[in-house]
């Protein structure tokens, strides 16, 4: 006769080197989703190449016009059309003056308007997108087609309209570089939100009382930052690149201001002489740019939460 098998409990096993209620336990850190977004975001090498690429030239673009101590502005017609020396790292311009610290205010001016230029796209889109599909109905058709009158309009065209008749200046630029550009932010910010309304918080935000303007920014606005950060991400390298075309082409800003693309444009006047005076501004700037768009798609990748784990 067989013997029976022995059920076997708990009580006959011995926990070695911890309590049952530390065995029991599930020690687990709870992360976050922006959390989790830094951790992917650090294991990718080449975003964080480019972010490191990008502090470096943040810190350049802040000390590099008075690293080397020369007078960028004024000319010194003993000294132009210099190559590179120790003296002279990037050399110096047909005037005399140090392209070094010339190259990095220009870079300086070119990050700022981008970054103008983008607060003002992601301001007034999301504001606009939000009132759109918050109210509906007659609101949200009158909305969408000024938008679409916009959109159907050349936006280079537009840009050109508006620095001829403001003049080439920073206002100019910024009123020009944004005055389309924030209608895709719109439409993105409208489709969120479209979804977000028929949540229950916001429905107990509107039963409680809630005034719009603090639904759209206690409640919209921070379920949409991953998706508004990768929109900036990638209209800040667009708004960069844009502003030195228009410079390039004698639209944007213009001499004796200074930005890469008034340097690229002064720097083509004797590239067949002094190719330096161009190939460091473009250098600059393709180095700017890539590093933007790199970082950009890093973001994406991270903050995309079907890729969470």
């Amino acid at each position: 006769m067989q013997e029976k098998e022995k059920q076997l409990t708990p009580d006959q096993f011995e926990t070695v080197g911890y309590t049952m209620e530390e065995a029991n336990k599930i020690d687990r850190p709870t992360i976050s989703y922006w959390q989790d977004a830094w951790r992917r975001l650090r294991k990718n090498p080449v975003a964080m190449a480019a972010l490191v690429v990008l502090i470096v030239l943040v810190i350049l673009v802040i000390v590099g016009p008075n690293l080397r101590g020369y007078d960028y502005v004024n000319m010194n017609v003993t000294e132009k059309n210099l190559g590179s020396s120790t003296k002279y790292w990037f050399g110096t311009d047909s005037l005399g003056r140090d392209l070094f610290s010339r190259v990095w205010v220009g870079a300086r001016a070119s990050i700022l308007i981008a970054l103008v230029a983008t607060t003002l796209k992601l301001v007034v889109g999301t504001l606009y997108g939000s009132v759109m599909a918050h109210f509906g109905g007659w609101v949200d058709e009158l909305l969408m087609r000024v938008i679409e009158v916009i959109n159907s309009l050349p936006s280079l065209l537009v840009t050109i309209l508006i620095m001829m008749v403001l003049g080439n200046n920073l206002f100019a630029l910024f009123v020009a570089l944004s005055i389309t550009a924030w209608c895709n932010t719109a439409r993105q910010t409208r489709g969120m939100i479209k979804q977000l309304k028929e949540s229950e918080y916001v429905y107990a935000a509107e039963v409680l009382g809630a005034s719009p303007l603090h639904i759209i920014l206690k409640h919209y606005v921070p379920n949409m930052l991953s998706i508004l950060l990768l929109d900036a991400s990638t209209a800040i390298p667009a708004f960069i690149f844009t502003e030195a075309g228009l410079s390039f082409l004698g639209i944007g800003l213009t001499s004796p201001e200074i930005s890469l693309g008034v340097l690229i444009s002064q720097g083509q006047q004797t590239m067949d002489f002094y190719p330096s005076q161009l190939f460091y501004p473009c250098a600059v700037l393709c180095i700017i740019v890539m590093a933007f768009n790199l970082l950009g798609d890093g973001l994406r990748d991270a903050l995309d939460p079907r890729l969470r784990k």
